[in-house]
């Protein structure tokens, strides 16, 4: 990171008054271990994926001890309107929307509201008689039978539902899920087609998060957004956390780009067909937030304090702990057999590191992290008392490794050890 960066954040930061909910305190990276010309290392080459039209452009923040160390925008938010890359850049975050809802979720848990074993058809009776595909290979709908067990509240946060991903060919078929449908439409749609296996058996990465936005309905009486945003978003200040940008949030919305392999080069690509600028009917739990790097920087960075930031406590440490080990029965693991899924675990609501070795990125013991499908990734790592969050803006997400790389660069420029 620049000298004249660092010196013009921290006159914005003397500046700006209350507005500073919005960043960490700022250090230098030798004040906690880190080495400022490995964090320039990092930076240049998110500079070489950029160039290499891998990404459009990047907004990375890194976090140690609590102390704000790095954070670089870079490449473009909209190469056909020459638009620079914002540091208050807003993302689509997809998966990463599941860890936010977990919290809500686990907010009302510490509030008695429920039990994470709770059949979850004592709150959405139509999942009461669901039935499982007798293949889930070829999910049939004329091919079914009698499920065995329930499904628990447990399940929905761990994806050991039993239910499916909104890309299944049944699901698109069946239209569970589409962004035009309200909440409980899409929870009746999910209700109605079979479980692909019975409950607790199996982890299969899907939709069960956006069953639990309905259940904070359920449980607290209030819209799913408009409890997100009373009991999480507005305590932490994340107030670039939304399902949709309207106004000046939406020249802040960063455009998606795909590579043409054929030319080589970038071009918009538009994943849904309701614009994240547009006000959706469907308020999405599992994937549908959008934020900033520097937002979902206070959100992990409260993870990594216990539960409190700010002098603001959203969960009990206690319940930190609960959601950042793994939950997955030995059964059912690995949950994945290639990679870093085949060395991973599940809490509520996170991936939970189980084996270090099987990942191609550094990783801390106990560390938990997620990405979304778009070009996002967050880590917490509380070995090196290290958060990482990376936003960029790419479909398919890989971008040509510039987030692993750029994990790899930080962590070589740690200069001491926990």
């Amino acid at each position: 990171m620049t000298i004249g960066r660092v010196v013009a954040a921290l006159v914005c930061l003397c500046l700006a008054g209350p507005a500073t909910a919005q960043n960490l305190a700022r250090a230098t990276p030798e004040s906690v271990g880190l080495s400022s010309a490995g964090l320039e290392r990092a930076t240049a080459a998110l500079q070489a994926h950029i160039n290499a039209a891998d990404i459009a452009g990047v907004v990375a923040a890194v976090a140690r001890h609590g102390k704000l160390v790095y954070f670089e925008a870079l490449g473009q938010r909209d190469r056909e309107q020459g638009d620079p890359m914002p540091e208050d850049a807003i993302f689509r975050l997809y998966s990463m929307t599941r860890s936010i809802t977990s919290t809500a979720v686990m907010v009302l848990w510490e509030e008695g509201r429920f039990k994470l074993d709770d059949p979850i058809s004592m709150y959405l009776p139509q999942f009461a008689d669901q039935r499982v595909f007798m293949d889930a290979d070829e999910p049939d709908m004329s091919r079914t039978r009698a499920r065995s067990g329930d499904i628990t509240v447990r399940h929905l946060l761990t994806h050991t539902s039993g239910i499916g991903s909104r890309s299944s060919r049944i699901y698109r078929a069946e239209q569970v899920r589409l962004r035009s449908i309200t909440l409980s439409q899409m929870v009746d749609n999910t209700a109605r087609v079979p479980l692909f296996e019975d409950p607790g058996t199996r982890f299969r990465y899907g939709v069960s998060t956006t069953m639990l936005g309905r259940l904070v309905e359920v449980w607290s009486g209030q819209p799913f957004e408009a409890f997100l945003q009373q009991r999480v978003l507005e305590p932490l200040g994340m107030t670039d956390t939304v399902f949709w940008a309207d106004g000046e949030r939406a020249d802040r919305l960063t455009t998606v780009y795909r590579l043409d392999n054929g030319s080589g080069a970038l071009y918009p690509y538009a994943i849904e067909t309701v614009p994240f600028t547009e006000r959706p009917t469907l308020i999405e739990g599992g994937v549908g937030l959008l934020s900033s790097t520097m937002n979902f920087l206070r959100f992990s960075q409260m993870f990594l304090n216990g539960g409190e930031l700010d002098g603001t406590r959203v969960l009990r440490a206690e319940t930190v702990a609960l959601m950042t080990r793994n939950h997955v029965p030995a059964a059912a693991l690995p949950i994945g057999t290639r990679g870093y899924m085949a060395g991973s675990g599940w809490g509520l609501g996170f991936n939970v590191v189980l084996n270090a070795t099987r990942y191609t990125f550094p990783v801390g013991d106990g560390e938990y992290w997620w990405d979304g499908s778009s070009g996002t990734r967050f880590s917490i790592d509380p070995e090196h008392g290290i958060v990482v969050v990376i936003m960029a803006a790419a479909s398919p997400s890989r971008g040509g490794g510039f987030r692993e790389e750029f994990k790899r660069l930080v962590y070589d420029a740690i200069t001491d050890e926990p």
